[in-house]
């Protein structure tokens, strides 16, 4: 597998940086960060050998390369899921590029639903934890470093994207995510399990990649958007399109996040 990585990276070795410090994965309505970078190259996923291409509804499917906040960045304007028929190694491919562009922080983005009472849409949401309900790993084909599963997000940039919410006024929450397989949304009895799982939200992505960014040594941030509320006893229908108007409320509050946060790396 390392050598389709690498015929990957190969590739894209006349649009890189030398050094892209910071990854970025841009989940369900978040591409919009895309406009804060100062883009020297954008390629179409199908263009990239050996990566996968994304099927879903608004998600462009571009790897961005650029600068954004001073800092040298790769980003991914759309990702894979396991649902879209994709294995684990497929879904978590880009992060192995990543790595191999010289990637030393990852932030993984995604729209989730709310579980926690305290939590309503538009919310932004840190990671500190995860409760993986997708049962499978992409670890299971890959040399395992038993990362330990407290350190998966780190707790240093937990730290500082709390620290940078609140220099820029930015309210937000912190909490565990729990991913599902999807692409159907959860019963009623599956929110109210989950919730006594201990889990603030529910979504489908994000946990293959940190898991593989954390066998690979990247340092993790992840951050939600919660654009519904899967609350039991008030249950409403989730349509794409209200998830995706949350979300383009959200957005600017995650847009000034993560640009001031790239800001304070090193």
């Amino acid at each position: 597998m390392r050598r389709k990585h690498l015929e990957a990276v190969e590739f894209l070795s006349h649009c890189a940086p030398d050094n892209c410090e910071v990854g970025i994965i841009l989940g369900t309505g978040l591409g919009g960060l895309v406009r804060d970078i100062d883009i020297s190259n954008s390629v179409e996923y199908s263009q990239i050998p050996n990566f996968p291409v994304s099927t879903v509804e608004s998600h462009s499917g571009k790897l961005i390369f650029g600068k954004l906040s001073g800092k040298n960045i790769v980003a991914m304007q759309g990702r894979f899921h396991y649902y879209e028929g994709y294995s684990m190694s497929q879904v978590t491919f880009p992060v192995h590029v990543m790595k191999e562009l010289g990637v030393k922080y990852l932030i993984a983005s995604n729209a989730c639903g709310a579980l926690n009472h305290q939590f309503r849409k538009t919310d932004l949401m840190i990671l500190t934890s995860h409760i993986n309900l997708l049962f499978d790993t992409p670890l299971k084909k890959l040399p395992v470093n038993f990362v330990d599963g407290s350190r998966f997000y780190s707790k240093r940039l937990i730290d500082l994207a709390e620290k940078t919410a609140i220099e820029n006024c930015i309210s937000i929450q912190k909490g565990s995510y729990v991913p599902v397989q999807g692409p159907n949304l959860e019963t009623s009895a599956e929110y109210r399990m989950i919730r006594r799982f201990g889990g603030d939200t529910v979504g489908m992505s994000t946990i293959p990649e940190v898991t593989v960014a954390n066998n690979l040594g990247i340092e993790c941030l992840g951050l939600s958007i919660i654009t519904d509320e899967g609350f039991p006893d008030t249950l409403k229908v989730a349509a794409l399109k209200d998830i995706l108007h949350a979300a383009s409320i959200a957005e600017p509050k995650l847009t000034l996040l993560i640009r001031n946060l790239v800001k304070k790396l090193d």
